[in-house]
């Protein structure tokens, strides 16, 4: 309707005025302005890609069960269980959490890849949990030691920290933690925090950056 209306004011600005400019102004504008995308009903359209502000890190130093504990961050960040099995980030509905391999999540980090395949329920030990945010912003969920809170906090933390963040508690690494994907540098894969358990948790040490440092994956 907006542009039905603008439509129409051109074309009156055309055929009123006797100025040649004006009336190649007319043409030029129609030309120009783009159309304004009405999206599907109930739907959530953007018109153009926004440059997005990384999220906030988030840490829960609360004592509770590995499922307590990642209920709270789910919570806290207002995401809910994906609907479909396999799906990409970018395709992946604002407001929901997912699973990725480690090896999967090493190469992409790695990479520096803008997108990732997540799945509904983890298929493999040791996996990391995703969360995208209501503005379509990733974290990355997994457990860290006592001794990193004060350097994940973004109010405290430094331009750049060494962070070893694990998949699932382990040892001394029983707070979960939250840290957003672009900010984060990474130069090697995921590895077997216990080198006999096969099964068990996996570790990846990164740089968390102070400012964005990597493509965001979002939809395009």
């Amino acid at each position: 309707m907006l542009r039905t209306g603008f439509d129409s004011s051109i074309m009156c600005l055309a055929a009123t005025s006797r100025h040649p400019a004006a009336i190649v102004l007319a043409v030029l504008l129609q030309v120009v302005v783009p159309h304004l995308s009405e999206g599907a009903p109930g739907g959530k359209t953007e018109v153009l890609p926004v440059e997005k502000a990384a999220p906030a890190a988030v840490v829960i130093e609360a004592a509770g069960t590995e499922p307590e504990l990642r209920r709270q961050m789910r919570t806290k960040t207002g995401v809910s269980e994906l609907e479909s099995g396999a799906i990409r980030f970018s395709q992946a509905p604002t407001g929901s959490y997912g699973f990725i391999a480690p090896k999967q999540l090493g190469m992409a980090l790695v990479t520096q890849s803008p997108d990732l395949l997540l799945e509904r329920i983890s298929s493999s030990s040791g996996s990391y949990e995703i969360h995208k945010l209501a503005d379509g912003s990733g974290l990355l969920i997994g457990f860290v030691g006592d001794e990193a809170v004060p350097q994940i906090r973004a109010s405290e933390r430094p331009k750049s920290v060494r962070l070893s963040l694990y998949s699932n508690p382990s040892g001394n690494a029983t707070i979960i933690a939250a840290v957003p994907l672009i900010k984060l540098m990474v130069d090697q894969m995921p590895r077997q925090s216990e080198s006999h358990k096969r099964d068990g948790p996996v570790v990846l040490d990164m740089d968390l950056q102070g400012t964005a440092n990597r493509k965001s994956p979002v939809a395009k």
